[in-house]
């Protein structure tokens, strides 16, 4: 079965190619022209409208994701906004850092919202997968991507940049939110 990933990020792409890896399912790019305009006021709702862009593009099947840091001294910030927050990587952990900074509080949790639609743009279904854990006073590590090397993982001392692939899609957001996907898949691909 192919199913339209709705993303432009290969790193995504791969992630969700790994943890799928034991499946049938093959994820692909959206066709070119994909440049949904994410302008929903929750996960859930990026996630839908990327995931029907992908659809009426393609004519298939399509899986999206949105996902961001929630930051609990900063009131949820960046959340839906982490990709937007700086202009490059580095820029929004030296932001984040940086708005951190004199906090006791660190707590954080990574959030990713997938929603599988039809052919047609129908919802079939949405669901959500967090990864709670804490902000580094400092970056650690040279794997994954994103806020990766300043997430602290639940009560360890290892960030997510620490962290091999296969370790990282055990735990993750983005892990959690695609095995109830692929389950939800596995139960019901009578229904695709």
């Amino acid at each position: 079965m192919k199913i339209v990933f709705a993303t432009g990020n290969p790193h995504k792409l791969q992630e969700i190619k790994e943890i799928a890896g034991d499946t049938d399912i093959e994820f692909i790019l959206p066709p070119s022209g994909f440049d949904p305009i994410e302008d929903g006021k929750t996960f859930e709702e990026n996630s839908m409208i990327k995931a029907k862009e992908a659809a009426h593009l393609s004519g298939m099947i399509a899986l999206a994701d949105d996902s961001g840091l929630c930051v609990e001294a900063l009131g949820g910030e960046p959340g839906i906004r982490s990709a937007r927050y700086a202009k490059t990587s580095e820029k929004r952990i030296e932001k984040l850092l940086n708005a951190i900074d004199g906090f006791d509080n660190r707590d954080a949790k990574f959030v990713c919202a997938m929603t599988l639609v039809d052919a047609n743009g129908n919802i079939i279904f949405q669901t959500r997968g967090e990864c709670k854990g804490k902000i580094a006073k400092h970056c650690s590590g040279s794997n994954g991507f994103g806020y990766d090397p300043v997430f602290i993982v639940g009560d360890s001392n290892v960030t997510m940049a620490d962290m091999s692939e296969s370790e990282k899609n055990k735990i993750s957001h983005r892990g959690k939110a695609l095995r109830n996907i692929l389950d939800y898949i596995s139960k019901n691909s009578f229904n695709l």
